[in-house]
């Protein structure tokens, strides 16, 4: 009897389970940890990393900067000074982008460190940001797409200046604000929406990567982009990001984009491997800002940390030369220069 009634209580749990499970999304796992949408690029079980390998390629790479590729940090106060009132998108370096809209300065994935790791190891900046920490104009509101150490950076976190600045994020990464202080803290699924004022909606959207900041915590927590709906404007900020067919649902779903701002850096592995299947490479962004029915394309994700082992300066000229492959002219392929800042209208045209 005492057997008869575990087997049944074994049936019923799995079947509650069963249950559970058919009313979660498709990219959330029974033990709680998540993954890409459905029909994403799945890593091959045969590349193999070798951190001596990726180093002595690295120290190949020719880091000679350009002089261009940075604007003077006076040139960007006093740009700040005169936008402070118009709508404007400025870059502050890799993924940190100050983007005002109406009376709501939002940043982006802020990393103001030396280096994108824990403590004092990772990889180095060989540009320094726009702008120091203590100097960027006040935010209103932080937006941080998934928990790696280039886009998700405690030193930031910690010293962030406005720490009444409304924070969006993925699913279980709130206690890394909640712990600094940060008191107005939200939490979000891929197809959430916040209403920020009248004129201002944000939706977080799937992207095509993984989540990791130490050895045991593979896809804990949620990454993700952003779509900001400003009055009748539409730019999506993309997380890292791999290409996959969602990007043709997104498009139908939320397009027509008008500016899409995507990663075109941290591409290349060779001699390891060939590409990384979670950062697309400037050819795919271009696909990706398609399939998005984008009429304009902003790279970002490039020319302040080394990542990946393609030429540092290679991601702006792949851009620009195949934008016309993917139906956008050269000039709507837009690659900033650090501590660049343009007024809206001028990117919207």
């Amino acid at each position: 009897m005492l057997k008869f009634i575990g087997f049944i209580i074994i049936i019923i749990t799995y079947n509650s389970l069963i249950i559970a499970m058919e009313k979660k999304p498709y990219h959330h796992l029974p033990d709680g940890t998540f993954r890409n949408p459905e029909g994403s690029p799945v890593r091959s079980g045969t590349i193999k990393w070798s951190y001596a390998i990726f180093n002595k390629e690295r120290k190949k790479l020719d880091m000679t900067i350009p002089k261009e590729h940075v604007i003077d940090k006076q040139i960007v106060l006093s740009d700040l000074e005169n936008y402070k009132n118009k709508d404007y998108i400025g870059w502050i370096g890799h993924a940190t982008y100050l983007i005002k809209l109406g009376n709501t300065t939002i940043i982006t994935d802020p990393v103001f460190s030396k280096n994108a790791g824990p403590l004092i190891f990772g990889p180095d900046r060989f540009t320094e940001p726009a702008l120091k920490l203590n100097e960027i104009p006040k935010t209103d509101l932080f937006l941080l797409t998934h928990n790696h150490y280039d886009h998700q950076d405690m030193a930031t976190i910690r010293k962030y200046p406005y720490k009444d600045s409304k924070v969006l994020l993925p699913l279980k990464l709130g206690k890394y604000f909640t712990r600094h202080r940060f008191k107005d803290v939200k939490e979000m699924d891929w197809y959430e929406e916040v209403k920020i004022n009248e004129d201002l909606k944000i939706t977080f959207l799937p992207a095509v990567h993984w989540s990791k900041r130490s050895l045991t915590d593979n896809n804990k927590t949620l990454w993700g982009s952003f779509l900001i709906e400003y009055k009748d404007k539409k730019i999506f900020f993309a997380c890292d990001t791999g290409y996959g067919n969602i990007y043709k649902e997104l498009g139908k779903k939320y397009g027509p984009m008008d500016i899409t701002m995507i990663n075109i850096g941290a591409y290349d592995f060779k001699p390891m491997f060939d590409k990384s299947i979670y950062h697309t490479t400037p050819e795919e962004a271009l696909n990706i800002a398609q399939d998005l029915k984008s009429k304009k394309v902003i790279g970002t994700h490039w020319g302040t940390f080394v990542l990946s082992l393609e030429p540092i300066m290679e991601p702006p000229i792949r851009f620009k030369e195949n934008a016309e492959k993917y139906g956008f002219k050269k000039e709507d392929a837009i690659n900033f220069k650090i501590g660049q800042i343009t007024k809206l209208e001028d990117i919207i045209d």
